[in-house]
C-alpha cells in the first residue's frame, strides 16, 4: 500500500504485516467508556494510521463526546514492528498528559498491547493511570474493534473503552 499523502511512496516491507491497520477508521455506533471513578459516557472516534515509507506507522486518535460533540481523548504517536517478529511498539502522547509505550504482539489480524512505561507532567490529574492494556483486532465483515483496560493509583486493572470502526479511507 503507498503513502496517502504521497502515493508515490511504497510502504516499508518491516510493515507488511500491519498494512490492515492503514487509512482512516470511524467509529460505527458510538463507543463505550466507564470506570469507578467516572460516570459511564459514549463516544465517538477516529483513527488515522499513515506511513511516508519509514519503518514506522503514524497514528492520531480523537474522541468526541457522542452527544454534545464536545472533543474529549486525544492521542498521537508512533507504530513499530521488530523486524522478523511478531512484536509491536505503540509511542503514545496523550492530551492529559500522559506518555506511554505499549508493547505486545501481533497475532494474524489482532494486536494485543500493554504498558511498558509511562510518564506523566508533573501536575497530572490524579488518580494516575498505573497500566493500559489494549487490542485491536480486525473482525470477519472487515470493522475494526478496540477494547482499552486500565488501572489507576486507586482501581485494579478493568475494561475502561470498547468501540468499533468502520474503514473510512
Amino acid at each position: 500500500m503507498s503513502c496517502p499523502m504521497n502515493p508515490t511512496v511504497e510502504l516499508n516491507p518491516a510493515l507488511q504485516l500491519l498494512d490492515w491497520l492503514l487509512g482512516t477508521w470511524e467509529s460505527d455506533e458510538p463507543g463505550t467508556g466507564g470506570f469507578p471513578t467516572i460516570k459511564p459516557f459514549r463516544y465517538k472516534e477516529s483513527l488515522h494510521f499513515s506511513h511516508v515509507g519509514q519503518p514506522v506507522i503514524n497514528f492520531m486518535f480523537n474522541a468526541f463526546h457522542a452527544e454534545t460533540k464536545k472533543p474529549l481523548h486525544r492521542e498521537c504517536g508512533f507504530i513499530r514492528l521488530q523486524p522478523g517478529t511478531n512484536r509491536v511498539a505503540f509511542v503514545i502522547a496523550q492530551n492529559s498528559g500522559l506518555v506511554e509505550i505499549e508493547e505486545g504482539e501481533l497475532k494474524g489480524q489482532q494486536l494485543s498491547l500493554q504498558t511498558h512505561a509511562l510518564a506523566r507532567i508533573s501536575f497530572a490529574k490524579e488518580p494516575h493511570v498505573q497500566q493500559i492494556t489494549r487490542v485491536f483486532q480486525l473482525l470477519p465483515d472487515g470493522r475494526l474493534e478496540q477494547t482499552v483496560f486500565m488501572a489507576t493509583d486507586n482501581q485494579p486493572l478493568m475494561q475502561h473503552l470498547h468501540i468499533t470502526y468502520h474503514r473510512s479511507s
